[in-house]
């Protein structure tokens, strides 16, 4: 349950990006945007994969760009199922859709498939490590010669 409020939490704060970002877009309150997110995860969880499918040779030949316009089809299908939430044609849900697919990918990248928000950090072997307070970036460099006796040496850089 935890994971799905996440989810649906980062989907509102796309949506409001959208929402202050396109001058197409409105909505009448935060409350609204909610909705409206919530609403935009159900079609584009159930509804979506069907459309696709029905216009998959479309999208075949067009090397999957017909998805945009699927995408702003359903963003300007959600402003007419949600009341207070508009989109002012299709050119406002094109690029509306196009910025919160954006936005929602980069938020969504912080969040594990369980919904929990994932940061790591790595050492320079890659291997995870626990962040200390006093970190600072730090660039070291391995450099590796093969010397005159066809031996390996390696030195730091």
């Amino acid at each position: 349950m935890t994971g799905f409020l996440i989810k649906w939490f980062v989907n509102i704060v796309s949506l409001l990006v959208v929402i202050h970002a396109m001058p197409g877009i409105r909505a009448d309150s935060v409350e609204t945007a909610a909705v409206a997110a919530l609403v935009l995860g159900l079609v584009n969880a159930f509804l979506r994969p069907f459309v696709i499918l029905f216009t998959l040779p479309i999208n075949v030949l067009s090397l999957g760009f017909f998805t945009l316009v699927i995408n702003a089809f359903l963003f300007w299908f959600v402003s007419r199922v949600v009341s207070g939430f508009s989109v002012a044609g299709f050119w406002s849900a094109f690029w509306g859709s196009l910025l919160f697919s954006v936005v929602s990918f980069l938020l969504n990248s912080f969040v594990s498939p369980r919904g929990t928000v994932n940061v790591q950090f790595r050492r320079s072997d890659g291997a995870p490590r626990r962040p200390a307070y006093d970190d600072a970036i730090d660039v070291d460099a391995v450099i590796r010669e093969e010397g005159s006796d066809g031996k390996s040496k390696e030195r730091n850089g």
